[in-house]
Formats: C-alpha cells, structure tokens, sequence
C-alpha cells in the first residue's frame, strides 16, 4: 500500500492530490499493528501538543523500546527532541527513522531545516534534493532548494 501511495506521490502536481496522497501515508506510519504501542503514541503526540517535551520523550522512548524497528516512533522522539532544541538528538533519531523508512518526507524536512540552522548548508541541500526524489512537487521544496543554492553560490554554508 504504501509503494502505490509513493509512486502516486512522485507524480502528484495539485497541492490538494499531495495533501491527501501524504495524509494517507501518515495514517500508514502512525499505525504500528499493536493496540498497545498504538495508544502510547497518541499519549506521547498528546503530551506533544501541550508542549510537554519530557513527558512526550518518555512515551517515544518506551516505544523505541518495545518495538525499535517503528519508524515514526523514532520520528516523533526526534520531533521532541527538536522542540526542546536538541538539534543534535533530533538529528540522530532522524537518522533513524530513515534507517527504517528512507522515503519518510517528514524525517526529510526536518532534517534539511535543522541542518539550514546549523548552517550546513549543502548537507541541506543534498537533504532537500533526496526529498525531491520522494515527492518533488511538495509545497515549499523547489524554493528552499533554490535560496539554499544561491547561498551556497554567495559563498554560505558549511560543507
């Protein structure tokens, strides 16, 4: 289900037909086929929205623990860990989430923003250009890819 979802992706042009071609691969991977993680999940994304960083860490953590090979368990700690500033945290568990989901466009994203902040400026770009090979039409994509090469043309950016 999720290789037609993605090839379906790789061509979409309409913003709507990518939003919903990406919501339906986020009901795949916020599914992990056990009750139980299931529901930690949602504990840890609620604890996420009230901006309980900790609390959320914990909930991905047990996960993590449980079932390491759930990519957006990894995903979502390394959200957490993001919020809280981890910057370095956050990149190791996006490391791990493509580890087990390489077309993950989230895991991409946030990547390529963290690494743009950290000022590794063409390991942001190489980032965004794998993400184009997942879904080159995503909104915002092109521009970002675009401001990263003329920065780097200027002289910016780490490498």
């Amino acid at each position: 289900m999720l290789d037609d979802l993605f090839a379906q992706l790789r061509t979409a042009t309409a913003p709507a037909e990518i939003e919903a071609l990406q919501s339906g691969i986020w009901q795949v991977w916020l599914t992990s086929g056990d009750v139980a993680i299931d529901k930690e999940l949602e504990a840890g994304m609620r604890a996420l929205q009230a901006e309980d960083h900790t609390l959320a860490i914990k909930h991905f953590t047990r996960i993590i623990q449980l079932k390491p090979e759930f990519a957006e368990a990894w995903n979502k700690r390394a959200t957490a860990y993001y919020l809280r500033g981890e910057y370095r945290a956050s990149l190791l568990d996006i490391a791990e989430t493509l580890r087990r989901e390489p077309r993950h466009f989230g895991a991409l994203w946030g990547q390529a923003s963290i690494l743009r902040q950290l000022g590794d400026l063409g390991h942001a770009l190489r980032v965004l250009n794998r993400l184009s090979a997942v879904c080159p039409h995503m909104a915002g994509l092109q521009e970002q890819q675009l401001h990263l090469r003329e920065r780097l043309a200027d002289g910016g950016g780490l490498e």
